[in-house]
């Protein structure tokens, strides 16, 4: 073997074993493997069940050239049929070498005679060689057609080069496997991901959809940032481990309590059933007290518009959205309430711990509750902590856990600020509280407009200072939530 094969096939080895796309290390396998034959044209198949798949498909005279990244040949799979030479080589696990096509009886050419007569091609020498990988499985068939002399004319394909091209198309075989295994072990990691994701979603009906809805939109968003002068442009590994932040930035929430996580209002319903009752007392120790003579008719309907009063001011407290001072003025007065049962004791009309969750000005949660429902993204850095993320994933505990971290500090739970909060961070920061105020399946709140929802972000970034301004204008421009 000439000094110049040798290097090629080095060559081929260190190419094969650094591509990791496998479209494209189809391509790498077709393209060395014609190379090395000196051939013009091949096609490369893949086993798939009982047939052939064509995968590569090349030819340098007619400047044709299908599959790999350009998307499979629409052609029908090969039967594995001892009548067709690429079948029969995968079948007896062998090379076939063949001088001339046309005056071979032996298998059926029909297919070549046909395609030479649709392009005027002239198939002669055919050289198919079997793929095996290390466990010796057979996993496809590569042939070479036209082998071709120095001065370019068709010749056949020599013994040596048969036996060069089977230890090449076993280095094929296995590197395809390798990359296979690369890819289920990506999808496997891939398909937790997605799990868990939708674990912490469906854990609670208030949050069904947040971490697919947010992973739809920011992959779009960061479609659109790469057509933006001045912005990141996302790799596709750098998109998928951006997306993988996203799917896990909530994980902690498996841990946070589901009655705070689902505390659609501000009293929780055993208090909210133990009010309704007590002011069903008052009104019949107002009725008793009417009946015996201790006050009369007036005295007992403002008695009883009082308490019917004090239940629409807690009704009306507990489903608010934001309580002003007005109705915090009643609700202190009503604290001061007090009735007296039938054995002369004195009880309030609302409990301590009941009057401080009508106290809060603000969404659902009293400041402890928010303090153990902030507390996820805490929980969320500890749990990624216990996985060994890759290379290309060595991001995603740092994302998630941060998504919470506002620009002037105020975020938690570091209390970030400026640089110190990563580009990709502030993009799903935007995201999450995007997604956040426009759900329509929050137990604090109601669906939100989306020009409502775009303003509040503007005004968190131009003058709260909270988000990016140049990504928060970005993000609006790009309408990415439309789909």
């Amino acid at each position: 073997m000439r000094q110049e094969d040798m290097e090629k096939i080095l060559r081929v080895g260190v190419l094969l074993s650094s591509e990791r796309d496998p479209n494209r290390l189809l391509e790498q396998i077709l393209g060395c493997v014609m190379e090395l034959a000196g051939c013009d044209a091949g096609t490369l198949y893949l086993r798939k069940g009982d047939t052939l798949e064509f995968e590569i498909m090349r030819n340098d005279t007619l400047k044709t050239f299908s599959g790999g990244t350009k998307g499979k040949p629409d052609l029908p799979p090969v039967p594995l049929s001892r009548d067709n030479v690429c079948a029969m080589a995968l079948l007896e696990d062998r090379t076939i070498c063949i001088e001339d096509v046309k005056n071979n009886q032996e298998y059926d050419f029909s297919g070549p005679v046909r395609y030479d007569a649709m392009t005027g091609y002239d198939t002669r020498s055919m050289l198919v060689v079997p793929m095996r990988n290390r466990e010796g499985e057979r996993m496809g068939v590569i042939q070479l057609i036209n082998a071709l002399d120095k001065e370019g004319h068709v010749c056949a394909f020599t013994p040596d080069m048969a036996l060069v091209l089977e230890s090449v198309a076993s280095q094929a075989a296995i590197t395809i496997q390798n990359v296979r295994y690369m890819e289920e072990i990506k999808e496997l990691f891939q398909s937790f991901v997605r799990v868990m994701s939708s674990a912490i979603d469906e854990r609670t009906p208030y949050n069904a959809s947040h971490a697919r809805h947010m992973a739809e939109c920011g992959g779009r968003f960061v479609d659109y940032l790469g057509t933006c002068q001045g912005q990141k442009s996302f790799s596709q590994e750098e998109k998928e481990e951006f997306l993988m932040s996203i799917l896990l930035h909530d994980i902690g929430k498996l841990v946070t309590p589901l009655e705070v996580m689902n505390k659609a209002k501000r009293l929780f319903p055993e208090q909210y059933a133990n009010i309704s009752h007590r002011m069903e007392v008052i009104r019949l120790y107002t009725k008793l007290a009417f009946l015996s003579g201790r006050i009369n008719q007036e005295e007992k309907e403002q008695a009883l518009h009082r308490v019917q009063s004090a239940w629409e001011l807690v009704e009306k407290i507990n489903s608010a959205g934001f309580v002003g001072e007005e109705l915090l003025r009643q609700l202190e007065e009503l604290g001061t309430f007090t009735y007296v049962d039938e054995e002369g004791g004195m009880h309030p009309w609302l409990e301590p711990e009941e009057y401080a969750m009508l106290s809060i000005r603000k969404g659902t949660l009293s400041e402890e509750e928010r303090k153990v429902m902030e507390g996820h993204v805490s929980v969320t850095d500890r749990l990624l902590s216990q996985i060994h993320f890759s290379h290309n994933l060595s991001h995603v505990r740092e994302w998630a856990a941060a998504h919470h971290e506002f620009l002037n500090g105020t975020g938690y739970p570091g209390h970030k600020r400026g640089e110190e909060i990563p580009y990709e961070v502030r993009i799903i920061t935007i995201l999450d509280i995007f997604d956040s105020l426009v759900a329509d399946d929050r137990p604090y709140k109601r669906a939100m407009p989306v020009d409502r929802a775009l303003s509040i972000l503007k005004t968190m970034a131009e003058q709260e200072g909270k988000l990016d301004q140049e990504l928060t204008e970005l993000f609006v421009r790009s309408r990415c939530w439309e789909g």
